[in-house]
């Protein structure tokens, strides 16, 4: 029981993240690139003032949909090369923490596109 009330906590929580974007899509005016960036900055603000992880902690993996996440990664990394390497770890660090994934990406996207064929959208 303890394990699918964890699975639900995170769900919600990760839905919840989505719902909100969503929303924002569709009663305001903003463009899916801001929204975009708006959620990586969130990552970020809410990494930089150490409140990420504790999230984290509570929300589970549901608070790591990929914009929230690769914002508090970059955060992280930033604070940890910073404390060990000064100022040029502010360059340096968000860069580091967050390579993987950007990696990841450009490796399936290219990957997605070979399979797929896109068509231009109609007006």
């Amino acid at each position: 029981m303890q394990s699918f009330l964890s699975y639900l906590w995170v769900f919600l929580a990760g839905g919840g993240v989505c719902v909100i974007a969503q929303l924002l899509l569709d009663l305001t005016r903003l463009t899916p690139a801001r929204v975009l960036v708006l959620y990586v900055t969130a990552g970020v603000a809410l990494g930089a003032l150490g409140l990420y992880e504790p999230l984290r902690e509570v929300l589970g993996c549901g608070i790591t949909v990929p914009l929230l996440g690769f914002g508090g990664n970059v955060a992280v990394g930033v604070r940890e090369a910073v404390a060990t390497e000064g100022l040029l770890g502010a360059l340096t660090g968000g860069l580091r923490a967050a390579a993987g994934g950007t990696a990841a990406a450009i490796v399936f996207g290219y990957l997605a596109a070979l399979i797929f064929s896109g068509k231009p959208k109609r007006l």
